[in-house]
């Protein structure tokens, strides 16, 4: 069935209200009508099977049948901070990347980002971003939204520091050094419910400042792999990883 993640403002006494886009998707492209069955995604309460009772050209109202219980989240809240890149770059990390679990997307400008973002600019990029994260986690079946977070700039990432558990700095100089933290020996660290806060570097890669400062800050560098990654694949890696460690590793079928 189809999901559809509805504001907690339409629900009301086991009835919930779809407007907007969803309902050109339900009515046109899916083809739905009364008495047809979607999965209704309450922000508080997750998902549920409801079933249409009407179809408008402004609304699809619908009654809850079933609420559904449903763990397809990752145990680890995971924070992306991606500079900006060249292109679609960071609408591909931010698309994948919660299909892989990721928790928030913020927007970083490095030193070495050539994308700029100027203020009318940056509005429309992080609305289309919050579009990207919806269809996405539709698709993927979760029961949230990844946060799409404001552009920050290097002070205010600084002081995200005290609302997290670990601060990692994925560096790709860390692949070159023959001594050097491994991401599996990170892992063993964090637990589950931790929230984890990584930082990604566009594809000039962090200034020496950069990494410096972020060190000094209580970052952690960390090797993802033997191999340089491109700025869109680091995070992919990441949350990979992190998911497998989490929730597949020593897993029976």
């Amino acid at each position: 069935m189809q999901r559809y993640f509805v504001e907690g403002s339409s629900w009301e006494n086991g009835r919930l209200w779809i407007t907007g886009e969803d309902v050109h998707h339900i009515s046109r492209v899916m083809r739905m009508d009364k008495g047809d069955k979607l999965i209704g995604i309450h922000p508080e309460f997750g998902p549920s099977i409801c079933k249409i009772s009407e179809v408008t050209s402004n609304h699809v109202e619908c009654w809850v049948e079933e609420w559904l219980e449903e763990n397809r989240e990752l145990p680890v809240q995971v924070s992306i901070v991606q500079s900006l890149g060249k292109g679609d770059k960071l609408e591909q990390v931010v698309q994948k990347g919660t299909e892989l679990g990721a928790f928030t997307f913020i927007p970083y400008q490095a030193e070495r980002s050539v994308a700029k973002w100027d203020e009318k600019k940056a509005e429309k990029k992080i609305q289309r971003l919050q579009k990207i994260a919806k269809e996405a986690s539709e698709q993927s079946e979760r029961s949230c939204i990844p946060e799409i977070h404001s552009l920050l700039s290097f002070q205010e990432l600084i002081h995200l520091t005290k609302d997290y558990d670990w601060c990692i700095l994925a560096h790709a100089d860390e692949a070159r050094r023959k001594s050097y933290r491994s991401l599996a020996s990170i892992l063993e660290m964090i637990k589950p419910d931790d929230r984890v806060l990584v930082v990604f570097g566009p594809e000039g890669g962090f200034s020496e400042k950069e990494v410096s400062d972020l060190v000094s800050a209580g970052f952690l560098t960390v090797r993802l792999g033997p191999r340089i990654l491109r700025m869109e694949t680091a995070p992919l890696y990441f949350l990979s990883t992190l998911s497998y460690h989490f929730e597949e590793r020593g897993k029976n079928s």
